[in-house]
């Protein structure tokens, strides 16, 4: 399989999502951050999916302006979608779903940090999915986030991906680490970038990287 991961900036409409699709129309799956478009916008992201046989997994606001969890498939069919679980509690269910033999699970932004627990079951994770909405405010939490995301590849023996915007802060806080990564079912790297927003597709086959030369972010 191969996996495009996006770290576009934020935006109102769709442009960036629309160019890499076009222009990696080859890609099996398109990772994209939390909350990158707003619900008015659910129908044409399922449009591209199909148009394109490509799954796209992201998150989005609602009409309340509130984080969901979105898994659209290659038919343009909606296969996991719920709130995003609170700062405190039990990781919220479904976060775990099967498609074409392959079974992904979900962990929207902080929720990885509730997937040790939330995850476990007796099925069989082959992807775990992590979309973040903006960088690491600090060096400590990109240690701490990373470090989480590899526990649980290694708790599940599965790939571990996660990917922000290349842009905002946490809470406007002025500072911010763009990241993206792949931790492989050892707990071993496959990607971790920390301030290089440039796309990426990886080959979960070869487990090898490719990163995409041009542009596709928008000012």
């Amino acid at each position: 399989m191969k996996i495009l991961i996006g770290q576009p900036k934020r935006e109102k409409d769709l442009r960036q999502l629309e160019t890499e699709i076009e222009n990696n129309s080859s890609v099996d799956l398109i990772l994209y951050p939390e909350s990158y478009f707003q619900e008015s916008y659910l129908e044409k992201v399922s449009q591209l999916a199909k148009t394109y046989n490509t799954v796209i997994v992201t998150g989005y606001k609602d009409k309340q302006d509130l984080d969901r969890v979105l898994i659209i498939n290659n038919e343009g069919e909606v296969i996991l979608e719920r709130a995003k679980t609170p700062e405190e509690g039990e990781l919220y269910t479904p976060s775990i779903t099967e498609y074409n033999g392959i079974t992904y699970g979900y962990l929207l932004c902080r929720e990885v940090f509730q997937g040790l627990e939330g995850l476990k079951n007796e099925i069989s994770l082959d992807i775990i999915f992590n979309p973040i909405g903006v960088g690491m405010f600090s060096e400590e939490q990109y240690s701490d986030w990373s470090g989480e995301a590899k526990k649980i590849a290694v708790q599940h023996k599965s790939l571990v991906l996660g990917a922000s915007h290349a842009d905002g802060s946490y809470r406007n806080c002025g500072f911010s680490i763009p990241i993206a990564y792949c931790f492989d079912e050892n707990g071993e790297a496959i990607l971790l970038s920390r301030d290089d927003t440039r796309t990426r597709i990886l080959d979960t086959v070869t487990k090898t990287v490719e990163i995409i030369e041009y542009p596709v972010k928008t000012k």
